[in-house]
C-alpha cells in the first residue's frame, strides 16, 4: 500500500512539474523581429580636419609706417602677404609693403617709389599650437627667420635678415604673448615685446563668434645695439615702445574675414629713448612728440 501511495506521489510530482514547464512554455511571447540597424553617423574629428597644405593670403592698409613705435614713414603703406603652412607645422611665406604716394620716399631720403615696393620680405618658420592641459589650455610656438630686401635703400643701405620667437597661452584670459627679435645682419640688436589683452566675443559665442573685439597693451624692449640702430641713442638701450591697442575683426565666412584697429604709441618709462623718438619722428616729417596714433584694415583669406 505504501508503494503504491508512493508512486503516485511521484508520479503526481512529476506530471504537475511537466504540466508546470508546459504551460510556462505556452505562455512566453512570441519572439519580436530584431531591430534594423541604422547606419552610424560619424562625427567629424580633429583629424578629418587636418589639412596637409593650408594657405592664408593678406592686404592690410596702415595708416602711417610705424616700426618699434616711431615713424619710418607718415604717409598710409599698403602689405600684401601669401603664407603656405604644411602638416600644421611647417610655413613659407613671402610680405611687401608699398608706398601709397612720393611722400614717404621725400622724407625717407628713397626717392618716389609710390606703387611701388620698398621692402621684401622671405619668410621661412616653423609654428605649433601644444595642449599643455586645463589651467594653462593651448601653447602657441613660432620661430622663423627673415631675409628682408630693401629696395628702397639698395646700394647704400644692405638688407638685413632677422631670426624670430614667440610663444602665448591663447586659453588664458588676458592671452599673453612674448616675442624676441635678433637683427642677425645690419646691428645685431636685439628687441623684446610682451603683450597681454582679452578676445571679447560680440557676436556669437568662443570660436563661433562672428564679431570680436580685443584691446590690449605692449611694451617692448631694446638692448642697446637695437636702439643704436634705429638712431634713438648711441650707446643706451632700454624700455622702448609701449602700445595700446584696440582692434575689431568681423568673420565674414568661413574663409574671410576683415579687421580694423586703432592704436597709441610711445615712449613711457626711458626719457633718453623718449626723446631720440621725438627726433626720429621730427626727421620722418610728422611731429617733434615721442607719441603716435595710428589705425590700419585688413582683410585674411584662408584656406
Amino acid at each position: 500500500m505504501k508503494s503504491l501511495l508512493f508512486s503516485a506521489a511521484v508520479f503526481s510530482a512529476v506530471c504537475g512539474l511537466n504540466l508546470s514547464v508546459f504551460a510556462q512554455e505556452t505562455a512566453k511571447p512570441a519572439t519580436a523581429k530584431p531591430e534594423e540597424k541604422k547606419p552610424e553617423i560619424k562625427e567629424e574629428t580633429e583629424e578629418d580636419e587636418f589639412a596637409w597644405i593650408s594657405a592664408e593670403f593678406g592686404l592690410a592698409f596702415d595708416s602711417k609706417y610705424m616700426t618699434y613705435g616711431v615713424i619710418d614713414g607718415k604717409d598710409p603703406i599698403l602689405t600684401p602677404s601669401a603664407t603656405l603652412t604644411f602638416a600644421d607645422w611647417v610655413y613659407a611665406g613671402v610680405e611687401a609693403i608699398f608706398d601709397i604716394n612720393k611722400s614717404n620716399g621725400k622724407w625717407g631720403g628713397y626717392g618716389n617709389r609710390a606703387w611701388r615696393y620698398t621692402t621684401l620680405d622671405m619668410i621661412g618658420g616653423v609654428a605649433h599650437s601644444f595642449d599643455l592641459g586645463d589651467t594653462l589650455g593651448t601653447l602657441d610656438v613660432d620661430v622663423n627667420y627673415i631675409y628682408e630686401y630693401i629696395q628702397r635703400y639698395h646700394g647704400d643701405m644692405g638688407d638685413t635678415q632677422y631670426i624670430n620667437a614667440s610663444l602665448g597661452l591663447s586659453d588664458l584670459w588676458l592671452e599673453p604673448v612674448l616675442s624676441y627679435e635678433r637683427d642677425i645682419m645690419a646691428d645685431e640688436g636685439t628687441y623684446f615685446n610682451l603683450e597681454l589683452g582679452h578676445t571679447f566675443p560680440l557676436v556669437g559665442e568662443g570660436d563661433d563668434a562672428v564679431l570680436t573685439f580685443k584691446p590690449s597693451i605692449a611694451q617692448g624692449l631694446g638692448d642697446k645695439h637695437r636702439t643704436r640702430g634705429y638712431d634713438l641713442a648711441p650707446d643706451h638701450g632700454g624700455m622702448m615702445d609701449t602700445c595700446i591697442k584696440g582692434e575689431l575683426t568681423w568673420a565674414i565666412c568661413d574663409h574671410f574675414s576683415i579687421s580694423g584697429y586703432v592704436a597709441y604709441y610711445d615712449y613711457w618709462f626711458d626719457s633718453t629713448l623718449r626723446e631720440g623718438a621725438r627726433d626720429y619722428n621730427d626727421a620722418a616729417g610728422d611731429t617733434h612728440d615721442s607719441y603716435n596714433f595710428v589705425g590700419g584694415l585688413a582683410l585674411t583669406a584662408s584656406f
